[in-house]
């Protein structure tokens, strides 16, 4: 099959396409990079041609409340019918576990806009929601910084390695469309603030950290179940400490 990958030169976007080649597909990575841009149109008539597949991994470069809405929107409205022009049989969206529980969070509200026109638009589709990456851990880290403590919430948290995100995002990719949501989660289940001080402690970095049930997920409450899965998700192979020791040290922390 002919698949193209939109935001495919990214973290997720890169492995998706190593995988899909390794299954024998023509994966093509799509990005403004390679020509393809789904704000303005750019290329996106002639990368579909002949494409039975779309993934959309494509991520905004700001996550401000208004620009980061816009961004979904006006790609995901380009894409879509653009896709019905070209004949594409199965649209796969990468989206984020929580997106559904009426979230603070401005991207979680963008990613759940996104998820409503590819609902509203008849083209099959699968939407992947995967939680949070393990890559991420150094930004939430350091996103709680107050003075010289971190403060992280102890709500549950179930986070999973980027390559277990590409691996599912490929199977689902090459199955036929399942016209609903499937959820991808980490093997592990503890308190986020447990995920940070051994995240930390592993790298030799020592802040004072503050496990604290009131504090916010990049400017949003959340409880247990704000961030994890519900019932029967898939389940990443790669465990937090195996992740770790594998994983490239995080860049310095910012200053305070």
């Amino acid at each position: 099959m002919k698949i193209v990958v939109i935001g495919g030169t990214g973290l997720i976007g890169t492995k998706l396409c190593n995988n899909l080649r390794e299954l024998g597909h023509e994966a093509v990575a799509a990005a403004p990079n390679t020509g393809v841009n789904t704000i303005t149109g750019e290329g996106l008539k002639e990368v579909l041609q002949g494409a039975d597949v779309v993934v959309d991994v494509a991520n905004s470069p700001s996550f401000e409340d208004k620009a980061v809405m816009e961004f979904f929107q006006t790609s995901g409205r380009n894409l879509l019918a653009a896709e019905a022009a070209a004949g594409v049989k199965h649209h796969v969206a990468l989206s984020v576990v929580g997106s559904d529980r009426k979230p603070g969070n401005a991207y979680f509200r963008a990613k759940l806009a996104q998820e409503d026109l590819i609902r509203e638009s008849g083209m099959p589709y699968t939407i992947l929601r995967a939680t949070q990456f393990f890559e991420f851990l150094n930004a939430i880290a350091h996103s709680g910084a107050k003075g010289e403590a971190i403060h992280i919430s102890t709500a549950a948290f179930q986070p999973l390695a980027a390559t277990d995100v590409a691996a599912t995002l490929a199977k689902v990719t090459v199955a036929e469309p399942k016209n609903q949501v499937v959820e991808v989660a980490g093997p592990d289940r503890r308190p986020m603030s447990d995920f940070v001080q051994d995240y930390l402690k592993f790298y030799k970095e020592a802040p004072n950290i503050v496990a604290d049930a009131g504090a916010e997920y990049f400017g949003a409450p959340i409880d247990d179940n704000s961030l994890t899965p519900g019932p029967n998700p898939i389940v990443g192979a790669i465990g937090f400490e195996e992740w770790l020791k594998t994983s490239p040290p995080p860049p310095p922390p910012p200053p305070r």
